[in-house]
Parts: structure tokens; C-alpha cells; sequence
């Protein structure tokens, strides 16, 4: 019996962490031969259906199995419809977040389909394979199964959940053999299940029961990345730090056994960080771990309402202290649509997450998922979201659909100028001449739209001369000092021998430059990290400016050289290391 795990991505870099456990479980656990012939694909949502249906047909399944999320479920509905024209004979299963709650609904809307399997898929997957094995399929064994709603020829029957499952019997499913399958791509790891809280959007909340793995498992796991050196590992655990022993043991950890490359992904709770993990924390490499904070909101009343438990003070606090030390990227979450939270008061919770200065602040929207309490309060909230996944909100009592595109514009200002990392010098001078950071991106994201700029796909310089026309507009008076904080944020990015047009004549004289590069070949006073490079290869390596503000301090008129040193980045905004050349 040959069995397909089928996983539709989002992007190409992304991994399905589900079916490949799937896979590992029934391997382990199931008897000797059975999944022998367990197979798994991983495909995207960009490409064409017919060549992900081209490639199933090809590998003849007698069992395809599909994981299904919001982000590919259209893609996959499609998917099954047009597989059982080609695969009559194959049987049709389905698992993920996206059928688990509403499975009956799921098996009408799709009648080639012949169940779903609910919840945690590992020992439900397995039983399954065991009773589709028997040899006839076999009505009498799935009704035994727990876990599933299955199709009884014309009747559509729901067994009984499935308990929850020990983490300790999950197979690690990353080995010497597969691993470089997932290069290029962000591998994803568990340590734990379920999640404390029970936030009213979120599907985590709706299991209650909180587990975790072994961490002299996790430490075994853990060693094999570090051994294979792979870029980066994202815990998909809902908040890794509830259980302080558990984050403080895989911490100490990951400092003491650093291989200097990889980087550990963690969603934890900012307020709940102890003395004891913030002082480790602070000790790390940089660019070892990074950490996303789930804030929402800072509407008090929002909060209480969503049924989410925060101290904004002891959040404030702990993202304070971690940015002080300068090595943790910090991503702090923001959701637009939720209950009691109205236009002004969005602006005011942004306000507030943008002054803690996290690398980088997403600015969601609400997605009513199935089965979560929020779907279950919809007519309370005059709730109103798209039909289609990703079920994303269009506007509710306090928020209407026009403040929710204006938002959607700002979303973007706020993704190209600063998440990206690379307009840090010039936003906070541009973020002085307005009210707040929120009335700056609120005014830009106008200003993009009424020039149709909004829509356009413009490139990385495109944007620098977007802005500083932008800012040219509001303060003409200060074109000059933008012209070169632009140009110091284009070259901490950009080692560009190509000067681009908006920064203007070159302030740096030649005969200068050449002397400069002839004396550091000599003493390497300035860049003492390459003794054997010469004056060629440092001038190929690094890029000297000449600024006439100083472009570093309080902007006072000055003359000031500045090299960028693009063979030492940054690993936190990849940022040049840079030197001012006396």
C-alpha cells in the first residue's frame, strides 16, 4: 500500500513539520513493513495546480493524505477534486487546523474526500494506515479509530476524540540522511504542545492540555543542528518560556554548545521572563536566538476582552532589557480588528510597541479562525471577515472597512521603511516632524496613495528617492541633511560602486581616497582585520563617505569621513561595521 503525505507550502523556504512527523511516527512505532512505502511531498501555493496534480498522479498513491492550513486551502479543495478524476481508486484523507473543526462540513463540501483525521495526526495516521492495511479498507476497523469523521458510503460519522499525545514519543524527525533535503529552507522543531493561555483568536487555546519533551531529548535534538550547522531552527511552540525550568535548561544550552551560525527562533511571553533568563539572555551571541512577542494590543479593556493574560509594564520592561544588550533581534506583534480596539486606539497601541524599538513590528489583522472563541462571538463584535481563507477581518463594531485598507496601507510603510532595517538613521529624525511614529507612517502611506505610488512594485533605490521626495515635500529646508542620512542608510547596507542618483556628487576627492587606501595597506590602522589584504582588496571590501552634517550625532554642519566595512556585518540588521576616519 503505497500512502502519500502531501503538503501544500506558503513559500518555498518553509518546511511542513507535519507530515514529515507523520512520516517518523508510523516508521517507529508502526509494525515492521507498514509504512515502508510512506512517502512525502512538499509543494507550494505558487505553483501551477496542474503541475502539483501531475506530480501525484505520477507517484500513483494508493492513499493521499493532505495537510491543510488557511493559507492552502483553496489550493487544495482544487487539489482533491481534480486527484480522484485521475486516481478514481485512490483513497482521499485530510488533516490540520483547517478541517479538524468543522470535519462533517469539510466531507459534504468535498465528496471525493473519504475523512479527515482531527487534532494531533501522529497515532491517528498510524491506526489508520493499520486499518486501510487490512486488506479491505474496511468499515468494521474505522470504527474503532478515534480521532476521525469518516464517510460510512452514504453517512458521514465522527468517532470519538483522540487523547492527547506524549512528546517523549515523537520521533525526531531530522536524520544524517534527510538533512540536506532541507537546505535553503527554515526548519521548524517542537519541545512542546498546547499553550497556557486562551486568547479568543488563537486555536491553541481551545486544547487545554499543555506538554512537553524531555529536554535531555530536546538537547539531542538540538545537537544535531548545531552539528550540521544549519541556518536556522524556529520552535513552533506557543510560548516557549511558560515553563521557566524548561526554556532556562534548552537556553543554557544553546549558549554553552553555540556553533557560531545557527539561530534559534522562540514565541515567548516577553512578561514572564525571570532575572535568571534575561541575564543569560544578555550573554549570548549575537544573532544566536530571536524572539517574537505576541503584545495584540495595549487597549486594557482589548485585552481583558480576548481573554489574554499580559502585563504591558513587565512586557515593556523585558523588551527594554534585552534590547539594551544589542544581540536579540525582537519581533513584536500588533493585531488590527480585535474587540474594543477602534482607530485611535490602534494608534495608540502601536505608539506604545514602536517606542520599545523592536527590530521589527508586524501589523496584523484579525483571521477568525474555525472552532476559536472569537468565531464563537461574532455576532456580539459585529464581526464581519472574508469567506475564504484566510478568513482575514473586513470590520467589526468599532473598526470600519474604510480605517481597515487605511491600516493595510500603513501595514506596508511600515514593512518597506522599517522592517526592512534600512532606513534606521533617517527615520528617527523623519519621526520627529510628526505628532507620533504612527502619524509619520499614517502620512507617508496617504502620501504614496494619492501619488498612486501604492500599488507599484518599486526597487530597494526606488524607495530612498520615495521617501526623501516624500520628506522634501515637508520639510524642503532639510533636504540636504535627508540627502545624507539616506545616503549613510543606503551604504550600512549597500556596498554599491554605483553611486545612486539621489545622493549626489561623490564628497570623497580621489587623490584622497587612493592615499588613504595606499597607508592602510601599509598599517591597517583602521581595518587591522586584514593583514594580508591589499589596498585593492580593501578598497573592493569597504566604502569611504564623505558626509558634511554629522550624520551620526545632533546633524551639526561638520566634515565627517565615515568607512563601511561590508566583510563585518551586523547579524541583527546586517548593517556595515563602520569607523570614522579622523
Amino acid at each position: 500500500m503505497k500512502v502519500l503525505l502531501a503538503a501544500v507550502n506558503a513559500k518555498y523556504i518553509h518546511s511542513c513539520l507535519a507530515v514529515y512527523t507523520l512520516q517518523a511516527y508510523a516508521r517507529k512505532w508502526g509494525r515492521p513493513g507498514l509504512a515502508k512505502e510512506v512517502e512525502t511531498a512538499e509543494y507550494t501555493i505558487n505553483q501551477p495546480e496542474g503541475e502539483i496534480l501531475g506530480d501525484i498522479y505520477r507517484r500513483r498513491p494508493d492513499v493521499l493524505c493532505f495537510s491543510c492550513y488557511i493559507w492552502n486551502w483553496e489550493t487544495i479543495q482544487n487539489l482533491v477534486r481534480e486527484a480522484k478524476k485521475v486516481l478514481p481508486g485512490t483513497r482521499i484523507w485530510l488533516g490540520g487546523p483547517e478541517v479538524s473543526y468543522d470535519a462533517e462540513k469539510v466531507l459534504r463540501l468535498l465528496p471525493q474526500t473519504d475523512g479527515v483525521m482531527r487534532g494531533e495526526g501522529e497515532a491517528t495516521f498510524l491506526e489508520l494506515l493499520e486499518a486501510l492495511d487490512t486488506g479491505e479498507g474496511e468499515l468494521p476497523e474505522l470504527e474503532k479509530l478515534p480521532g476521525i469523521t469518516w464517510r460510512d458510503r452514504e453517512e458521514i460519522r465522527k468517532n470519538p476524540d483522540r487523547p492527547v499525545l506524549d512528546m517523549n514519543r515523537l520521533p525526531f524527525i531530522y536524520q544524517e540522511e534527510n538533512i540536506e533535503s532541507f537546505a535553503h529552507k527554515i526548519l521548524y522543531y517542537e519541545s512542546s504542545r498546547g499553550c497556557p493561555f486562551s486568547c479568543s483568536y488563537c486555536l491553541s487555546s481551545v486544547e487545554k492540555c499543555l506538554r512537553f519533551r524531555d529536554t535531555e531529548l530536546v538537547k539531542q535534538d538540538l545537537a544535531f543542528f548545531l552539528k550540521h550547522k544549519v541556518p536556522q531552527v524556529k520552535f513552533v511552540d506557543r510560548t516557549f518560556n511558560c515553563r521557566h525550568g524548561h526554556a532556562l535548561e534548552i537556553w543554557n544550552y544553546l549558549a554553552g554548545h553555540d556553533n557560531g551560525v545557527t539561530n534559534f527562533h522562540f514565541e515567548i511571553s516577553a512578561d514572564l521572563l525571570t532575572e535568571e533568563e534575561l541575564s543569560l539572555l544578555e550573554t549570548m551571541r549575537s544573532g544566536l536566538v530571536q524572539l517574537e512577542i505576541g503584545v495584540q494590543s495595549t487597549n486594557s479593556r482589548t485585552i481583558r476582552e480576548i481573554r489574554r493574560s499580559m502585563d504591558l509594564e513587565k512586557v515593556r520592561a523585558g523588551v527594554e532589557r534585552v534590547n539594551a544588550a544589542g544581540n536579540i533581534h525582537q519581533h513584536l506583534d500588533l493585531i488590527a480588528g480585535l474587540p474594543f480596539e477602534d482607530y485611535e486606539s490602534f494608534r495608540g497601541s502601536f505608539n506604545q510597541v514602536f517606542a520599545m524599538k523592536p527590530e521589527q513590528l508586524q501589523l496584523g489583522f484579525l483571521k477568525v479562525l474555525k472552532g476559536s472563541y472569537m468565531e464563537e462571538r461574532k455576532e456580539d463584535y459585529q464581526l464581519v471577515y472574508q469567506s475564504r481563507p484566510p478568513y482575514e477581518v473586513l470590520y467589526t463594531k468599532w473598526l470600519g472597512y474604510d480605517e481597515v485598507l487605511r491600516l493595510k496601507d500603513i501595514e506596508e510603510m511600515v514593512e518597506v521603511y522599517y522592517n526592512s532595517s534600512q532606513f534606521e538613521m533617517t527615520l528617527p529624525r523623519a519621526i520627529k516632524g510628526f505628532p507620533d511614529a504612527f502619524a509619520f507612517f499614517e502620512t507617508l502611506a496617504d502620501w504614496y496613495r494619492q501619488k498612486g505610488m501604492m500599488e507599484q512594485s518599486h526597487s530597494r533605490i526606488q524607495r530612498y528617492e520615495l521617501l526623501l521626495s516624500f520628506l522634501k515635500e515637508r520639510e524642503p529646508e532639510r533636504q540636504e541633511e535627508y540627502v545624507q542620512l539616506l545616503t549613510l542608510d543606503f551604504y550600512l547596507r549597500e556596498n554599491a560602486k554605483n553611486r545612486p542618483v539621489f545622493a549626489g556628487e561623490d564628497r570623497t576627492e580621489k587623490a584622497w581616497a587612493r592615499t588613504f587606501y595606499d597607508q592602510e595597506e601599509e598599517t591597517h590602522r583602521y581595518l587591522p582585520g586584514y593583514p594580508e589584504a591589499d589596498s585593492r582588496l580593501l578598497r573592493k571590501m569597504t566604502h569611504i563617505e564623505t558626509f558634511t552634517y554629522d550624520v551620526l550625532g545632533n546633524m551639526e554642519g561638520k566634515t565627517l569621513r565615515i568607512l563601511f566595512d561590508y566583510q563585518n556585518r551586523n547579524p541583527l540588521n546586517h548593517q556595515a561595521s563602520i569607523v570614522v576616519i579622523e
